[in-house]
């Protein structure tokens, strides 16, 4: 073995992301060659099949089954599921273990053996995240090392909106690819709003026939002139999502839809008009919204709405195994309720005292009608005004205040808040920015977030089931736009999420920026078209689109 296999090698074992618990750098290397075979125990073959899929493409290795190679070099692989790694690091950790003749790999599960292959695609290098081989006859080294290592939270997650800009098919399993090489195991899909209705619906044709597609797209802030004038939409048939989720089980995501309701409504009502508040607004007049911001148009409170989506999501739950289904709930205006003598008389009828109450009278509706089919309703942080149904989960994206009330009422909690992982937001004050949105949320601010806050009793902070960073598109218009705003940061968020981290003031961010030296060169190679740590190239920007600043506040946000 020559000095630049075993440098390269070594590096490999120290630039790992997300960090894991233990790593153990030995002497020396495993060098992979054709006739290394891949010996897969029960319950590990999806995984076998991922590595076939990835490492045998990007080294040209066929890695054929078998339990050991033909020569006294060619070494072998052994994936397997272990009760004692279960044991001690749960299904989703594992131990991974590098020798001169082979790799031992042992998941806690089928999960823990495929984060497990994540780490040893690391260690080959960032040419093994290729889809074919750049060097006929290249040398594949995994450093000698020992790794254990389990995730932190079980909901490691990203939001994904896919109704304001529409990301087709083949970029969602894209980023089901990019997500499983970060550790993440939940993909949100944001599929309704506004701006447009991106799931088929067999019952209701209407959603996708009217609103999937709208006229025009504001460019930039809701503030800003201009216009694109093509029309924009798409949306996933039935079939495309059954693709989708079986894509993402076989890298163990799970896929939580969002149908958004009462608010962020207009593209359905634009569809179904009778959906809306037809006694104070001519809801025949609308189409699908083409700007941002908070639409005040929302679904009337009626038995014909509870009955509309009722139907609406017994098909979401033919499609999606998810066991949390998020049902929304956040900025709903009240004035048309307010205005509508029908919205104030069902507020009488049912009791429920105010139009906060009438919100949270649709958001139990549906926590009653999912736990009735062995689902738990997640929603945003609003659905705690008015009360909160008493199975409901919270996704915390107002501070952490929402998270902190629903953790010390028992409710459990997913965090993201705003200020901190919305990859929407800009990550520099400097004037190239492509449409700066919001607070200035750089790589070491992300590194830096700390998901439970220290308010929280132990008791308390066991309701924290994980952490999220939320992708809002509005200004996304493309995959490279899309890219651009999640990543690096990702990269950041993914350790915060899996890793197991001292206190936000005492993290090595000089560490996490020597591993990203080598993490970069990752991305380069799986093609992302991330923020260079220098700033934007010169495409990447987007000068004279009008961004979003926050009035009022410090310099830097």
């Amino acid at each position: 073995m020559d000095d630049a296999v075993t440098a390269d090698a070594a590096r490999a074992a120290t630039g790992l992301i997300p960090q894991p618990r233990d790593t153990r750098p030995e002497n020396g290397a495993f060098l992979l060659g054709p006739a290394t075979v891949l010996d897969a125990g029960p319950g590990t073959e999806t995984t076998a099949a991922w590595l076939r899929g990835t490492v045998g493409a990007a080294t040209g290795l066929p890695l054929p089954p078998g339990s050991a190679g033909t020569g006294p070099d060619d070494g072998v692989i052994r994936l397997r599921v272990d009760a004692d790694t279960a044991d001690a690091l749960g299904p989703e950790g594992y131990r991974l273990t590098v020798g001169h003749t082979g790799v031992t790999l042992l998941g806690g599960g089928a999960a823990g053996t495929f984060w497990g292959a994540q780490t040893l695609r690391q260690l080959l290098g960032p040419a093994a995240h290729r889809r074919a081989p750049l060097r006929p006859g290249h040398r594949w080294a995994v450093p000698a090392v020992r790794i254990e290592d389990a995730p932190r939270f079980a909901w490691r997650g990203m939001m994904l909106d896919v109704a304001r800009h529409f990301l087709p098919k083949d970029g969602v399993l894209r980023y089901l690819d990019l997500l499983a090489a970060h550790k993440l195991n939940v993909l949100h899909l944001h599929l309704t709003d506004d701006q447009g209705w991106r799931i088929e619906i067999e019952r209701y044709p209407k959603l996708t026939e009217t609103g999937a597609w709208r006229e025009r797209t504001k460019l930039g802030h809701r503030a800003s002139p201009l216009w694109d004038d093509r029309p924009h939409g798409g949306y996933y048939t039935q079939d495309d999502i059954r693709e989708i989720v079986a894509y993402a089980a076989a890298r163990h995501i799970s896929v939580v839809p969002e149908i958004d309701i009462p608010g962020h409504s207009q593209a359905a009502i634009a569809a179904y008009p009778e959906l809306g508040n037809t006694d104070v607004i001519d809801t025949n007049s609308l189409g699908v919204w083409d700007t941002w911001g908070v639409n005040p148009n929302v679904l009337a409170p009626t038995d014909n709405a509870l009955r509309f989506y009722e139907g609406v999501l017994e098909e979401v739950l033919a499609l999606f195994p998810s066991r949390f289904v998020h049902m929304g709930g956040d900025e709903c205006p009240k004035d048309q309720w307010r205005a509508s003598p029908y919205a104030q008389a069902r507020i009488k009828e049912l009791g429920v005292g105010d139009e906060d109450g009438l919100q949270s009278w649709f958001i139990r509706h549906f926590d009653r009608w999912l736990a009735d089919r062995g689902r738990r309703l997640i929603g945003w942080d609003e659905i705690l005004e008015g009360g909160l149904a008493p199975g409901a989960a919270v996704s915390s994206w107002r501070g952490y205040a929402g998270g902190i009330a629903a953790a010390r009422a028992g409710h459990d909690v997913v965090m993201c808040p705003e200020q901190q992982v919305y990859l929407d937001h800009r990550q520099h004050d400097g004037p190239d920015e492509p449409v700066p949105i919001g607070y200035v949320r750089t790589l070491e601010d992300v590194y830096r977030f700390e998901p439970v806050p220290p308010q929280l009793t132990p008791e308390q902070a066991a309701h924290v089931l994980g952490t999220q960073a939320n992708v809002w598109t509005e200004v996304m218009e493309t995959p490279q736009r899309l890219d651009y705003q999640v990543f690096p940061r990702l990269a950041a968020f993914a350790e915060v999420a899996w890793s197991e981290l001292p206190p936000p003031a005492e993290r090595d961010h000089a560490g996490f920026t020597r591993r990203m030296a080598a993490h970069y060169a990752r991305l380069d190679a799986l093609g992302v078209d991330y923020r260079p740590p220098g700033g934007p190239l010169p495409w990447q920007r987007r000068p004279g689109l009008l961004g979003r600043p926050i009035e009022g506040s410090p310099p830097n946000v």
